[in-house]
């Protein structure tokens, strides 16, 4: 096995608590490698989490959390064998790495390992105190400003639940090409929900920001403090929601967090392993327009502090600034190692995963569409009647038709080209491939989301951003409340 290197930040941290170095990793590489395997990976973490939450008036809950693990993986073909050990010695490692080729045993034959050396790798969340260190008494103190300012914004405040969580991971990855990279990975977020009641009638908002960097950002009451003031005007806003028409409409996505629906409804459909299946919408269609002109999509894993970027994804692929639709046409797909070596292409750095105890499989980063030109303003003057859509709360999409449906949780009327009285069970239901050809302006305003998303596939969750400007999606079929019992 040849010599790996990695970076100095990476492999010491294992090396020092668990006595791993790098004969050790080369060892288990050859015993999940010997033949018939093509290839080869080994995935350590060591994951501290802490969480503290208020709700009536006080701090009621707290815990910390260590988890830490390896996860082998050996591949034949397309065939993935995995094991994984929440005891990290030598002797887990090597029994996983042999239960891991087991899985995958094929036809392929033995091969030498090519060692390609890791340059430089971007920092793109530096942090001197990781989050986890943060004395809990400043979080508390944190959660108890944020309940004091929210009962003093109005007195139809009734309750508040508020949560801070904080997380940092070390993660290292060696690889049967040479491969041995690490990182270490902060990640910090904070929630507030507000109910509101006037005259019998209850109303809930949330709202929450996070990101890959130091606790003291959310901390700074000019943070905190604009969080709490839109969650208690927007359950307020609610509190005098009318019932939303039904029917086909026009419909403006306001900019940030109405990204979700382009990550839900279009961006599962652009992952690799769906594309080489055939199984997405979107399959064999490079090159094709499948979205109106001006429609630019992006997914970029390099974006600073972002919680969909990274420096590296969890299988060591230095993540990148991915084209995905261009001006309308279908450029490109996400990929991870496995499915871009089936599919003769690149991988994208998209290859990532929940946990040591998952497989890694094509996902997005921070997934958005680009700007436009026009005055968000125009946009909304150019609809005569029609749905002003906010902000949203959950949704689902069938990946193999696109289908989706998602709920409005901040949504207006539109008439003679303003915004209207707020509307409450507003859903928007559509067809991915064929929303975005129903895009007709495109405004100026891009902004990318408060950093809360967490995406969901095949059992396995992890964090993401979205984004989009002001959007007007024509003819889009709006289901309502209105005129229900």
């Amino acid at each position: 096995m040849s010599e790996h290197r990695a970076p100095a930040s990476a492999l010491p941290f294992f090396e020092s608590r668990f006595g791993l170095d790098d004969r050790r990793l080369a060892a288990a590489l050859d015993t999940a490698l010997a033949r018939p395997v093509d290839h080869a990976e080994l995935y350590f973490e060591y994951t501290t989490t802490d969480s503290v939450s208020l709700e009536e008036g006080m701090v009621k809950t707290g815990s910390r959390h260590l988890d830490q693990g390896v996860g082998v993986r050996a591949i034949a073909g397309e065939r993935q064998g995995y094991a994984h050990s929440d005891d990290v010695t030598v002797e887990s490692v090597e029994l996983a790495a042999t239960t891991a080729r087991a899985i995958a045993r094929g036809d392929a034959a033995d091969r030498r390992v090519a060692v390609r050396a890791r340059g430089e790798l971007p920092d793109l969340y530096p942090v001197a105190l990781p989050p986890t260190d943060v004395p809990v008494a400043d979080k508390v103190s944190l959660l108890e400003q944020i309940d004091a300012r929210a009962r003093a914004c109005d007195p139809r405040v009734e309750q508040v639940m508020a949560s801070v969580v904080a997380e940092h991971k070390h993660v290292l990855i060696a690889s049967s090409d040479g491969t041995l990279v690490g990182d270490v990975r902060p990640l910090v977020r904070l929630n507030v929900q507000v109910m509101v009641e006037q005259g019998g009638r209850r109303e809930l908002a949330y709202q929450g920001t996070g990101g890959r960097f130091e606790l003291d950002i959310l901390a700074d009451p000019a943070q905190w403090g604009a969080l709490v003031d839109e969650a208690v005007r927007q359950a307020l806003v609610n509190l005098e929601a009318v019932p939303c028409p039904a029917g086909s409409m026009d419909v403006v996505l306001g900019p940030g967090w109405p990204g979700i629906l382009l990550h839900e409804a279009v961006g599962h459909g652009l992952e690799g392993d769906f594309n080489r299946k055939g199984t997405s919408a979107f399959a064999g269609r490079i090159g094709e327009r499948v979205a109106a002109p001006g429609v630019t999509v992006i997914d970029d894993g390099t974006l600073p502090c972002r919680r969909g970027s990274l420096n590296v994804d969890d299988e060591g692929t230095p993540t990148r600034r991915t084209v995905l639709i261009e001006d309308g046409v279908l450029a490109g797909y996400m990929q991870d190692r496995l499915n871009a070596r089936l599919m003769g292409v690149a991988p994208t750095g998209n290859g990532r995963r929940e946990s040591y105890q998952h497989l890694p499989m094509p996902r997005m980063t921070n997934t958005f569409m680009l700007a436009g030109e026009d005055d968000p303003a125009d946009i909304l003057r150019s609809v005569d009647s029609g749905l002003y859509a906010v902000s949203f709360g959950g949704g689902q999409v069938d990946i193999t038709s696109g289908k989706f449906v998602f709920s409005a949780s901040e949504a207006y009327r539109i008439e003679g080209g303003r915004i209207g009285a707020p509307v409450k069970g507003a859903t928007l239901i559509g067809n991915g491939p064929d929303v975005l050809t129903r895009v007709s302006r495109i405004g100026h305003d891009l902004r990318l989301d408060a950093g809360v998303g967490t995406c969901g596939k095949d059992g396995q969750g992890v964090p993401v951003g979205v984004g989009m400007p002001t959007v007007r999606i024509d003819a889009l079929t709006v289901g309502g409340t209105e005129g229900a019992a």
